[in-house]
């Protein structure tokens, strides 16, 4: 007799948030036992220096289906989210940030949808917020160019509540920054029935955001890279090797009009320059280093992409009410 898969796995990654902590766990508690989903909360504590992880070992004691993950040090959201991930147990899996913005309400729902409609991943879309224009004006921009550079019709990539179905999240790897693309990330995998939903946003009501505006320009260089990593991550000879050869050629055709022209010049006794003195001779010879160093770069990204290496590997020091045969599992 096989035990019955749970319904649903909350992942909330958190920072500093000591004080939002019991308010939301009541809150999600709430929610599921009224729609009676059986459930399992994993806080991951990205090494925050106030009380936050006290508070989860005193929720973890008093409510078996909390469960915790601490972090040495702070890696980041994406380490966080893909530590959670791993430890995930649940048919749909819901990430939700810690800080009571994004609305527990909306988690039936959600469910409903993945489970219902068939949806490999509903991400929410914040439409009317409560946040600065500092924020939301930059943040319509991004939304706009990663929507017609990745051709996935989103209106928040960024928004933290968003719901999978379990094999989505354990079929991507998240990390560095990649939190923002993780629909980018699926779709690649093959996990092309994207949704979205309208949900509610709420007003912070402790603490302050930790994220500053440098996200804004971290967005568009992570942009760039999940580009190039789910076009050509796999394959990068293609567009380095295309590149290279095609400098290479026109460096090598330019020398060549040069020497042709220069035996030209002579045959006809009319007094050439030398071939080194025109500029049309660096820029050949510059084009050919430039194109041969492209294509050794992908000679050397198809070798690196070969190679099997974990870039995933976070010093994790305590976890609360996982079972010993979950934590072997979760291991790589």
């Amino acid at each position: 007799m096989t035990d019955k898969i749970m319904d649903l796995t909350v992942v909330s990654p958190l920072y500093n948030e000591e004080e939002s902590l019991p308010e939301l766990t009541q809150w999600i508690r709430e929610v599921c036992e009224k729609h009676r989903l059986s459930y399992e909360i994993i806080f991951v504590d990205d090494g925050s220096t106030d009380k936050s992880w006290q508070v989860i070992e005193d929720l973890s004691v008093k409510y078996p289906e909390v469960k915790g993950i601490r972090f040495k040090r702070n890696y980041g959201k994406s380490a966080a989210l893909h530590i959670g991930f791993r430890a995930a147990s649940g048919e749909v899996v819901i990430t939700m940030d810690a800080d009571l913005q994004d609305n527990p309400e909306e988690i039936p729902e959600l469910v409903r949808m993945i489970r219902e409609e068939g949806y490999d991943m509903v991400s929410g879309w914040k439409k009317k917020r409560y946040d600065p224009l500092s924020k939301t004006l930059p943040s319509k921009f991004f939304n706009l160019t990663a929507r017609i550079v990745t051709d996935i019709k989103l209106h928040d990539f960024n928004c933290g509540l968003k719901a999978y179905r379990n094999n989505v999240v354990k079929s991507i790897e998240v990390y560095g920054e990649m939190h923002r693309y993780i629909p980018v990330l699926a779709k690649q995998a093959g996990f092309v029935k994207i949704g979205e939903k309208v949900v509610k946003h709420q007003k912070r009501k402790y603490g302050v955001t930790k994220f500053g505006l440098s996200r804004f320009i971290k967005g568009y260089l992570d942009l760039m890279s999940v580009i190039f990593i789910t076009r050509f991550g796999k394959r990068p000879m293609h567009l380095f090797g295309s590149l290279g050869t095609l400098m290479f050629l026109i460096g090598l055709l330019a020398a060549i009009w040069l020497g042709v022209r220069k035996l030209w010049f002579l045959h006809h006794n009319i007094p050439a320059p030398l071939i080194t003195a025109s500029p049309y001779f660096y820029l050949s010879l510059t084009a050919m280093i430039l194109g041969t160093q492209l294509f050794l770069a992908g000679f050397l990204g198809e070798l690196v992409s070969r190679s099997s290496v974990d870039r995933n590997t976070y010093l994790v020091t305590e976890r609360l009410n996982f079972k010993e045969s979950d934590v072997k599992q979760q291991k790589p």
